[in-house]
């Protein structure tokens, strides 16, 4: 069977890195070419296209509907070409570039992350510790690890975990109060982030009605790590996933006073966008991260 006609390659790579920086200039420098023949380039596609693709503004373009949906394709399929010829080359690209929430970065993955990179020091990995919504398109970005339900439109989403939560705290604060033994006693303590909603979601699970729930002043601590911190130097009991603090438990830095932990249905999601699937790179680590998980979980 025959295919449809191609548009020129070099125009659709061209007219990719502009929509993608919504600017000729920054497309001309990282393909290595002039502005005139970006223009030039992105003139051919636009005749074959028989639309605008761009509107040109006073500072840089902006991509015009048509160009928005011809843009998203072309990034998905230049994306499985260059993952496809990796393939066929044997190689792996090179860098990895993940992007990962706070908690999951410092309390499981950078414990870990070496021994990726002594298995596979063809790839070199690249981490930012971040908790904004990851845009594949313009970050440049491989992968992110977020928290949620997951679902998320155009991406592939493998869940790692799941996020159970439970009241921690300091062994001496417990003890302040001659011992943390039933959820009552909780509310003779400082609450961290009281207005977390998994706070009511324990509470109502263990049995106690709201009106006795503490009230106090609103904090956000943000990142589970710098709630936990707080945690352990005595200032608070804090809502905390105990998988993440294991260590910490075991060194007698926190307490878990009760076996009761409750989920919302959130999980942490490994995910990356569904045309990158067979990405050598993302298959790779995706494997590695899979057998880190079952050897946690045993």
């Amino acid at each position: 069977m025959s295919r449809s006609p191609l548009p020129p390659l070099a125009a659709v790579r061209v007219f990719e890195a502009a929509a993608r920086y919504g600017n000729f200039t920054a497309a001309a420098s990282e393909l290595g070419m002039t502005q005139a023949a970006v223009s030039y380039q992105i003139k051919v596609l636009e005749d074959r296209v028989g639309a605008s693709l761009f509107h040109r503004q006073p500072r840089g373009v902006r991509v015009t509907e048509v160009g928005a949906r011809f843009s998203d394709r072309m990034t998905a399929s230049l994306d499985m070409i260059a993952d496809a010829y990796a393939e066929a080359k044997g190689t792996t690209q090179g860098m990895l570039s993940v992007s990962v929430i706070p908690t999951f970065a410092t309390n499981f993955l950078a414990r870990r992350l070496g021994g990726f990179q002594l298995a596979n020091p063809e790839i070199a990995v690249r981490i930012e510790v971040s908790e904004t919504l990851v845009d594949f398109k313009a970050s440049g970005f491989d992968i992110a690890i977020r928290g949620g339900k997951g679902g998320w439109p155009g991406l592939t989403c493998h869940r790692i975990m799941k996020t159970a939560f439970t009241p921690m705290l300091s062994p001496a604060l417990a003890k302040s109060i001659g011992g943390v033994s039933k959820p009552e006693d909780l509310c003779k303590l400082p609450i961290l982030a009281h207005s977390d909603p998994w706070w009511q979601l324990w509470f109502e699970t263990a049995g106690m009605d709201k009106a006795d729930l503490p009230e106090g002043t609103a904090r956000n601590f943000g990142p589970q790590v710098i709630e936990a911190n707080a945690a352990m130097a005595g200032h608070g009991v804090a809502m905390l996933t105990p998988d993440f603090f294991r260590d910490e438990i075991d060194l007698g830095l926190l307490v878990q006073p009760f076996d009761l932990t409750c989920d919302d249905g959130s999980a942490y999601w490994l995910t990356y966008p569904e045309s990158r699937r067979n990405s050598p790179k993302i298959r790779t680590f995706r494997k590695w991260l899979d057998g880190e998980m079952a050897r946690f979980n045993a």
